[in-house]
Protein backbone atom coordinates (compact mmCIF):
# COMPACT_ATOMS: atom_id res chain seq x y z
CA UNK A 1 0.00 0.00 0.00
CA UNK A 2 0.97 3.51 -0.76
CA UNK A 3 -0.37 6.62 0.68
CA UNK A 4 0.78 9.64 -1.45
CA UNK A 5 -0.09 12.42 1.07
CA UNK A 6 -2.24 16.09 -0.13
CA UNK A 7 0.45 18.70 -1.08
CA UNK A 8 3.20 16.09 -1.20
CA UNK A 9 3.71 17.15 -5.11
CA UNK A 10 4.38 20.78 -6.23
CA UNK A 11 1.45 22.39 -8.53
CA UNK A 12 2.47 22.42 -12.10
CA UNK A 13 1.46 24.10 -14.68
CA UNK A 14 -0.09 22.71 -17.99
CA UNK A 15 1.93 22.90 -20.96
CA UNK A 16 0.92 25.85 -23.71
CA UNK A 17 1.17 22.70 -26.13
CA UNK A 18 -1.49 20.43 -25.14
CA UNK A 19 -3.65 23.16 -23.06
CA UNK A 20 -5.11 26.58 -23.87
CA UNK A 21 -5.11 28.94 -21.08
CA UNK A 22 -4.46 28.81 -17.20
CA UNK A 23 -4.37 25.03 -16.20
CA UNK A 24 -3.14 23.55 -13.49
CA UNK A 25 -2.57 20.02 -12.49
CA UNK A 26 -1.77 18.57 -9.21
CA UNK A 27 -1.18 15.08 -7.29
CA UNK A 28 -0.28 13.47 -10.62
CA UNK A 29 -0.02 9.59 -9.89
CA UNK A 30 1.18 6.30 -11.69
CA UNK A 31 0.82 2.96 -10.20
CA UNK A 32 3.73 0.42 -10.28
CA UNK A 33 3.71 -2.44 -12.99
CA UNK A 34 2.07 -4.24 -13.51
CA UNK A 35 -1.05 -1.94 -13.11
CA UNK A 36 -0.82 0.53 -15.59
CA UNK A 37 -3.24 2.96 -14.33
CA UNK A 38 -2.42 6.77 -14.05
CA UNK A 39 -3.76 10.50 -13.96
CA UNK A 40 -3.95 14.21 -12.01
CA UNK A 41 -6.33 16.17 -10.48
CA UNK A 42 -6.82 18.80 -13.14
CA UNK A 43 -7.92 22.49 -12.59
CA UNK A 44 -8.95 24.36 -15.81
CA UNK A 45 -9.38 28.46 -15.42
CA UNK A 46 -12.47 30.07 -16.96
CA UNK A 47 -11.59 30.03 -20.58
CA UNK A 48 -9.39 27.00 -20.34
CA UNK A 49 -8.84 23.94 -22.21
CA UNK A 50 -6.73 20.84 -23.34
CA UNK A 51 -5.90 20.39 -27.40
CA UNK A 52 -7.68 18.33 -29.06
CA UNK A 53 -6.03 14.38 -28.02
CA UNK A 54 -7.27 10.79 -27.63
CA UNK A 55 -5.91 7.53 -25.09
CA UNK A 56 -5.28 4.25 -26.77
CA UNK A 57 -7.59 2.67 -23.72
CA UNK A 58 -9.93 5.42 -23.00
CA UNK A 59 -9.83 7.91 -20.15
CA UNK A 60 -12.32 8.95 -17.24
CA UNK A 61 -12.73 11.96 -15.99
CA UNK A 62 -14.83 12.66 -12.55
CA UNK A 63 -15.67 16.18 -12.19
CA UNK A 64 -14.96 17.02 -8.73
CA UNK A 65 -15.64 21.00 -8.97
CA UNK A 66 -16.53 24.28 -11.13
CA UNK A 67 -18.98 23.52 -14.29
CA UNK A 68 -17.08 22.29 -17.60
CA UNK A 69 -17.43 21.24 -21.32
CA UNK A 70 -16.06 17.89 -22.74
CA UNK A 71 -16.98 17.52 -26.78
CA UNK A 72 -15.94 14.65 -28.95
CA UNK A 73 -15.31 14.94 -32.66
CA UNK A 74 -18.54 15.19 -34.46
CA UNK A 75 -20.38 15.35 -31.50
CA UNK A 76 -22.47 18.48 -29.40
CA UNK A 77 -20.63 20.24 -26.57
CA UNK A 78 -21.68 19.13 -23.37
CA UNK A 79 -21.69 20.59 -19.76
CA UNK A 80 -20.11 18.47 -16.85
CA UNK A 81 -21.32 19.21 -13.55
CA UNK A 82 -19.42 17.99 -9.64
CA UNK A 83 -20.35 14.38 -9.57
CA UNK A 84 -20.79 13.71 -13.41
CA UNK A 85 -18.33 10.70 -14.65
CA UNK A 86 -17.20 10.88 -18.39
CA UNK A 87 -16.36 7.76 -20.14
CA UNK A 88 -14.33 8.61 -23.16
CA UNK A 89 -13.74 5.87 -25.38
CA UNK A 90 -10.54 4.68 -26.82
CA UNK A 91 -9.03 6.67 -29.57
CA UNK A 92 -12.22 8.68 -29.51
CA UNK A 93 -10.40 12.31 -30.60
CA UNK A 94 -12.05 14.89 -28.37
CA UNK A 95 -11.28 18.23 -25.73
CA UNK A 96 -12.24 19.01 -22.41
CA UNK A 97 -11.92 21.89 -20.23
CA UNK A 98 -13.76 25.00 -18.32
CA UNK A 99 -16.70 27.17 -19.39
CA UNK A 100 -15.64 30.26 -20.83
CA UNK A 101 -17.01 31.94 -17.41
CA UNK A 102 -16.33 29.29 -14.89
CA UNK A 103 -13.65 27.23 -13.57
CA UNK A 104 -13.69 23.55 -13.52
CA UNK A 105 -11.86 20.97 -11.35
CA UNK A 106 -11.76 16.88 -12.25
CA UNK A 107 -9.79 14.07 -11.87
CA UNK A 108 -8.49 12.58 -15.45
CA UNK A 109 -7.64 8.48 -15.33
CA UNK A 110 -5.89 6.79 -18.07
CA UNK A 111 -3.94 3.56 -18.75
CA UNK A 112 -0.86 4.14 -21.22
CA UNK A 113 -0.53 0.93 -24.18
CA UNK A 114 3.07 0.86 -26.11
CA UNK A 115 4.17 3.40 -23.57
CA UNK A 116 1.67 6.27 -23.73
CA UNK A 117 -1.50 7.22 -22.51
CA UNK A 118 -2.37 10.03 -25.01
CA UNK A 119 -2.10 11.18 -28.30
CA UNK A 120 -1.92 15.11 -28.69
CA UNK A 121 -3.35 16.73 -31.77
CA UNK A 122 -4.29 20.92 -32.63
CA UNK A 123 -5.15 23.20 -30.42
CA UNK A 124 -9.05 23.89 -30.28
CA UNK A 125 -10.19 27.12 -32.13
CA UNK A 126 -12.34 29.24 -30.42
CA UNK A 127 -14.74 28.32 -32.56
CA UNK A 128 -14.67 24.36 -31.77
CA UNK A 129 -14.57 25.71 -27.63
CA UNK A 130 -18.06 28.27 -28.21
CA UNK A 131 -19.59 26.61 -30.54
Amino acid sequence: MDIQRNGSKPSATGSEQYFTGAVRLDSPFQAPEPARVGGAIVTFEPGARTAWHTHPLGQTLIVTAGLGWVRREGGPKEEIRPGDIVWIEPDEKHWHGATDKTAMTHIAIAEPQNGSAVEWMEQVSDEDYLG
